[in-house]
């Protein structure tokens, strides 16, 4: 899988949601409001939904990986 350009708009919604999921706090709401995000961008960006979601997860849990792709 090619690396993604993800926008600064979408790692920080989903580096939010992470928070949240950690502190045992994420609300259907936010989770809803990721799931349309990544769904508009793999559209936009005509690339397959589940390829930018596992990718922007990769990015946001863990960069190292990333950063070493």
């Amino acid at each position: 899988m090619a690396t993604i350009d993800f926008p600064a708009d979408l790692l920080e919604l989903e580096r939010s949601a992470w928070a949240a999921q950690q502190a045992g706090t994420l609300t259907t709401k936010q989770a809803a409001a990721v799931h349309e995000a990544i769904g508009a961008f793999a559209e936009q960006a005509a690339l397959p939904r589940l390829d930018v979601e596992m990718g922007l997860k990769k990015a946001v849990r863990h960069p190292e990986a990333v950063a070493e792709s």
